[in-house]
């Protein structure tokens, strides 16, 4: 697969840029960091080793802060929660979960940053997933 990388641009000293979340395996990082060691363009990738732990880390209440950033470049806790419509204790406990993942950086004054303006999400559900015991509620529904 090719992948065509952005012009950056800068908003307030941070570098924005396509990020690519996703679920991986240990192996595909690894090939990934051989070719980048080697000059090799890989873009900027923010992974999980499971669909599961994507989802725990990204609730809906976390993509919608997400979303929210994406392209904004850096705010306060404040302004983010103004932007959420929530209160702002609830937004630093999901601002601090998505900091300690990795998925947000922290900033000078105390901003926090998701520093890309394109989100692309990327995972595949195998059958394998699934233990079968959920079923469509409306089996028309195909």
């Amino acid at each position: 697969m090719r992948r065509e990388q952005k012009e950056n641009r800068n908003i307030e000293g941070v570098t924005m840029t396509a990020v690519t979340i996703g679920v991986t395996t240990e192996g595909d990082v690894s090939a990934r960091f051989v070719a980048a060691m080697n000059g090799e363009y890989q873009g900027s990738f923010i992974t999980f080793t499971t669909v599961e732990r994507l989802f725990e880390t990204l609730t809906d209440a976390r993509w919608e802060i997400i979303l929210k950033m994406t392209g904004a470049g850096p705010l306060s806790l404040a302004e983010l929660a103004r932007r959420v419509d929530r209160d702002v204790k609830c937004v630093q406990d999901d601002v601090d979960a998505l900091l300690n993942t990795g998925v947000l950086d922290h900033v000078d004054n105390g901003l926090v940053v998701f520093p890309y303006d394109t989100v692309h999400v990327d995972f595949t559900i195998e059958t394998r997933h699934f233990d079968g015991s959920r079923q469509r509620e409306d089996p028309e529904n195909r």
